[in-house]
């Protein structure tokens, strides 16, 4: 039975492709989405981009046919903008003046008029899913690009073997898989980490990392970046990823206090301060959603950014105290060119070559945005995406549904970029006990 499908604001500013996603049924764009496309298509943002695009790619179906009536979209569906003016009669309990109110009246209406049809609202915003299920209103998550529970990337494996398997491990320093036909081998993906349990009674285990073609030993697993120790297994990962040179791209998540922020931090100072890999270290975090400006804000730029970037200041204070020769000083770096500190917002529209790039908070971007900044990376530049997806502040993203979590799912298989998801709170025992059970 073909379908009519309701698109709320969001979907199209998340993804304005959204309008091609719904195979042969029925695509409707109240106008009151139009207006709040129009009213962002100025905005020199990722919103007031997708905004403009979305325009221009309704400009297009257009060309092809009166809107209001309907326009035959390739996939055999039909694309229609519905008026809703102030006069369309919206449920007494809502206002009319609020736009989310004018695209449920909407969907109530078509759904009322089209009892032969199932009409579904496809909003991001959980609140206008909630008041259109009080309704009786089918309403759902856009999920064109929405990460199903196993592809949600952790970066590690653990594989049962033998005890023999793994003392010849240790012993040949590799081990290729594809010659070892009686383990059950899941698939591997380049750089993704392996713990080797033996199933015996001492449980003897062996860390590895997937090259590609061979399982060999961790590489890093004796430096400390900026006096910075790894304290577990993953934290080790980590540093495997972070200091490696060909690896360009590393996404690093975890829950708060796992170290993602810091390990970053030590090997960015390492690679730019005493190896001289890179120019600069730039660290960038958004301000709430990418975009967003920081204007209303009293004092200078530095007097603004000050709240938002706390956080990366104190885990350079605590590099700093560890480190008593100064080499690391925040004003001598900051004076020498070799730090800079600054909103994610100022990224947009640059390209930057030879630095060493933390993007901290990722969980908060979406995926055109994480987008936006990769296709920013200049020649001898690696980017580091750090992120806790299970505290996400844009209203519109989730654990499944973020640019962190995506970018990791994305990348993958490529031989260029690593992941790994840490699991163990190392900021303190009353922080770690805390996220285990708050």
């Amino acid at each position: 039975m073909k379908k009519i499908f309701v698109l709320d604001t969001n979907v199209l500013l998340n993804e304005p492709r959204a309008i091609f996603t719904f195979a042969e049924h029925d695509v409707i764009i109240p106008l009151a989405v139009v207006e709040e496309i129009d009213n962002l298509k100025t905005k020199s943002s990722d919103l007031g981009y997708n905004a403009r695009e979305t325009s221009r790619l309704l400009e297009e179906q257009r060309s092809k046919g009166k809107l209001n009536q309907g326009v035959k979209l390739a996939n055999g569906g039909i694309l229609r903008i519905v008026i809703n003016g102030n006069d369309l009669e919206i449920p007494k309990e809502l206002s009319s003046s609020k736009m989310d109110n004018r695209i449920l009246a909407t969907a109530l209406h078509l759904q009322k008029d089209n009892e032969d049809k199932e009409v579904i609202l496809v909003s991001d915003d959980v609140n206008l899913r909630l008041i259109a299920d009080v309704y009786g209103l089918t309403a759902e998550e856009h999920h064109s690009n929405r990460l199903k529970d196993e592809e949600v990337y952790t970066g590690f494996k653990e594989i049962k073997v033998s005890a023999n398997l793994i003392n010849d491990f240790y012993d040949k320093k590799m081990l290729d898989p594809k010659e070892k036909k009686d383990v059950e081998w899941p698939e591997l993906f380049p750089h993704e980490f392996i713990q080797l349990t033996a199933n015996n009674k001492q449980n003897n285990t062996a860390l590895a990392k997937y090259d590609g073609e061979m399982l060999v030993p961790l590489r890093y697993n004796k430096q400390q970046p900026a006096q910075i120790k790894p304290r577990n297994r993953e934290q080790q990962f980590a540093l495997e990823l972070l200091l490696d040179d060909n690896i360009r791209l590393v996404t690093l998540s975890g829950k708060a206090g796992t170290g993602k922020t810091l390990l970053a931090l030590a090997a960015g100072l390492a690679k730019v301060v005493e190896e001289h890999n890179f120019k600069k270290l730039l660290v960038a975090r958004p301000i709430m959603p990418m975009g967003k400006d920081i204007g209303y804000l009293p004092g200078d730029k530095e007097d603004k950014m000050s709240p938002w970037m706390k956080p990366i200041f104190d885990n350079l204070d605590f590099i700093i105290q560890l480190n008593k020769n100064g080499k690391y000083s925040f004003d001598d770096l900051e004076k020498n060119g070799l730090l800079q500190v600054e909103p994610l917002t100022y990224i947009r529209g640059r390209s930057v070559p030879d630095q060493f790039i933390i993007i901290d908070e990722a969980q908060n971007l979406s995926n055109h945005e994480v987008k936006t900044i990769v296709t920013r990376a200049g020649e001898n530049t690696k980017l580091i995406f750090t992120g806790d997806p299970y505290q996400i502040d844009n209203p519109y993203l989730n654990l499944r549904k973020n640019g962190l979590n995506f970018l990791a799912h994305k990348f993958h298989d490529q031989e260029i970029a690593g992941h790994i998801m840490l699991q163990q709170g190392e900021r303190s025992k009353l922080a770690r006990i805390a996220s285990e059970i708050l």
